[in-house]
């Protein structure tokens, strides 16, 4: 006689039967996909590489043909850079050429065509420019020549790109069809027949049961129902009983959480610490059914414990254990972990608590409140009787007080969160005092030392001028200190970016009579108000520290919009050796500025060379919504 053991299949095992042929063949088409995206990606870089090559191109010979030999080295490195790259790849990014014989021809023509050309034209002084242009004609159809061979490579690419799209896009279509039959016939069909089974037994058809006609687990979830509805079936005559019982326990229950409610309501609702302890033992009381109630906050060393509330307890004993130290008495745990006491009184091996003696207590339970393991006081609760705490009453006596020790850490934190409010108030008024008032403050002491020196050279005119300035000043100041009592904050501006920087530079250049350059770089997302006034600050505080200690001859502000925004603050003037305590206390603006850069998320750079200038860099993090594309560049430049 042969035995035959059927197998056990389980859901998720036959699930996985059946989409693992689709998953794998998924995973092989996406790979392809990626690998394709990865070679479009390359030749995409290395055809615009060979694109600026052709520019670069144009512009040695405009530079040939203007004689304006200054800047060919620039170029020429810049190409013989572009040749390497093409040559061999960037580590940094996905740039390579497709290499074939065509390919390879083409580019050894390029690279022979450009020795030519830079031995002619560039390695020596032209006799004559009458053949450059043809020349770099030629040079340029030789370039276009390679980057024609390397889009063939591309367009055979894209082919195979789309080809494996369509593969997978078949894939899941298919995979899907599959998967929808699978589920219905492993899944919907047993899920149906227990559907009509409990439909059933809620009508009060208790001899419903369900074929088990699988071994998967439908087929234990079938008969765990059928064990179901017979355990039911068995349990129907005992039913009132066993209702009168859990209304009971839920009775209890109810109980337990309204006192949780009421405790929860109290510490969600107490504005201080008396409100709340006093709430806190009136309500615990009741709920405990004890006949005094006192409770006792803890300093940090646990040594002594402070009486903050009673109810029930005779005024003398109140008076006497106002203040206990730890071990004096039977109250006054030194560690949380001891959990939930229970005192007889009358029975300790110990001299028996005088007070308690006297009020006629016969138990004490005493009450750890402790949060994150550290204890912060005891509830001690007192009982004229002989008392034991059942463990549901223990539950919802550390319950309630572990909502008190939340409650007063949460009093407490608010009282530090205040104190650092108010401290973070006090940085800000000192920020936009030093960003607004003291620096008008600073540019009308420079115009009085002016006013001294045009006074002591008797020149009427300069004089009239630096009081006209003078006076621009203090208007300024005026508006400052009058939006600073008013409004608190700097003033809102709907403008872009661009137009309040000019202002800026405009506001600069008549203070310093410093020439100062605006030069804007591709075209981001707009800044929001309150980053555009961090911003701005910033650099005003950079202008400043040019104005201050550069002696700058020239100055210029840059500003590149993609793929981030970031701007540079340099100058060409006297410079300064850095050191790592540049940014100390002393250094109240660039102190500012780094603060103003940490809260909008910026990243601030100072970089200066004695005698080659300074140069003041803030980098902006990168926009989420700036990664869907890259935005048309766009460039301005303007001398103010």
């Amino acid at each position: 006689m042969t035995l035959h053991t059927a197998r056990h299949w389980t859901l998720g095992t036959k699930l996985a039967l059946v989409a693992a042929p689709f998953l794998l063949l998924a995973l092989v088409s996406t790979a392809i996909t990626l690998w394709l995206s990865w070679q479009l990606e390359g030749g995409a870089a290395a055809i615009n590489e060979a694109g600026r090559m052709r520019m670069q191109a144009y512009r040695m010979s405009l530079s040939v043909g203007t004689s304006q030999p200054g800047s060919l080295p620039t170029l020429s490195a810049e190409f013989e850079q572009s040749l390497r790259l093409l040559r061999s790849g960037d580590p940094d990014r996905p740039l390579f050429v497709p290499w074939d014989d065509a390919v390879r021809e083409r580019f050894l023509i390029v690279e022979q065509q450009w020795r030519q050309f830079r031995g002619r034209w560039i390695g020596s002084r032209p006799g004559s420019v009458a053949t450059l242009g043809a020349e770099t004609r030629s040079f340029v159809n030789r370039i276009d020549e390679l980057v024609h061979a390397v889009e063939r490579h591309m367009s055979r690419w894209t082919a195979m790109l789309h080809l494996a799209q369509v593969v997978m896009m078949v894939l899941a279509i298919v995979g899907a069809a599959v998967l929808a039959f699978t589920g219905y016939l492993f899944v919907l069909e047993p899920v149906g027949s227990l559907k009509v089974a409990i439909r059933r037994m809620q009508e009060g058809d208790l001899a419903v049961r369900v074929n088990a006609v699988s071994t998967d687990e439908f087929g234990t979830l079938a008969e765990g129902f059928n064990d179901m509805a017979e355990h039911v079936q068995s349990m129907y005559r005992h039913l009132e009983a066993r209702v009168a019982e859990k209304t009971g326990e839920l009775e209890d229950k109810r109980e337990r959480l309204q006192a949780l409610y009421d405790v929860t309501a109290l510490v969600a609702s107490a504005t201080s610490l008396p409100e709340m302890t006093r709430g806190f033992v009136q309500r615990v009381r009741p709920v405990a059914h004890a006949d005094a109630v006192a409770l006792r906050w803890s300093d940090q060393a646990n040594q002594r414990f402070l009486m903050m509330a009673s109810e029930g307890l005779p005024e003398a004993m109140v008076n006497a254990e106002h203040c206990v130290r730890a071990g004096e008495c039977a109250c006054g745990a030194t560690q949380s972990v001891q959990g939930i006491r229970v005192i007889p009184i009358r029975t300790l091996a110990m001299q028996p608590p005088k007070q308690c003696v006297r009020a006629g207590y016969e138990t004490v339970v005493s009450v750890p409140i402790a949060l994150h393991d550290r204890l912060m006081g005891e509830l001690d609760l007192f009982y004229h009787a002989q008392r034991d705490v059942p463990d549901a009453e223990r539950s919802l006596l550390e319950a309630l007080t572990a909502h008190l020790a939340a409650a007063m850490e949460y009093l407490r934190l608010n009282a530090l969160e205040k104190e650092a409010a108010v401290s973070q108030e006090r940085s800000f008024i000192a920020r936009e005092l030093h960003d607004s008032i003291a620096q008008s403050l600073a540019f009308l002491k420079i115009q009085v030392q002016l006013m001294h020196d045009a006074l002591g050279r008797q020149d009427v005119a300069q004089a009239r001028g630096v009081l006209e300035e003078i006076d621009a000043g203090v208007r300024e100041s005026y508006s400052d200190v009058r939006e600073l009592l008013v409004h608190f904050r700097t003033r809102a501006s709907d403008e872009d970016i661009e137009p309040a920087l000019r202002t800026t530079l405009r506001k600069f250049e008549q203070q310093t009579q410093v020439p100062a350059v605006l030069a804007v770089e591709g075209a981001g997302m707009p800044l929001t108000p309150d980053v555009q006034v961090q911003v701005l600050h910033i650099i005003q505080e950079a202008l400043s520290n040019v104005r201050k200690h550069a002696g700058a001859g020239k100055v210029w502000v840059d500003v590149q919009q993609q793929p981030q925004w970031r701007f540079e603050v340099r100058d060409d003037g006297l410079g300064f050796e850095m050191h790592p305590d540049a940014h100390d206390e002393t250094h109240v603006g660039l102190r500012i500025m780094q603060e103003r850069a940490e809260r909008i998320g910026a990243q601030l750079e100072v970089h200066s060379t004695p005698g080659k200038g300074t140069s003041v860099v803030l980098t902006l993090p990168i926009p989420v919504s700036s990664m869907a594309g890259p935005a048309r560049p766009v460039r301005a430049d303007a001398a103010l």
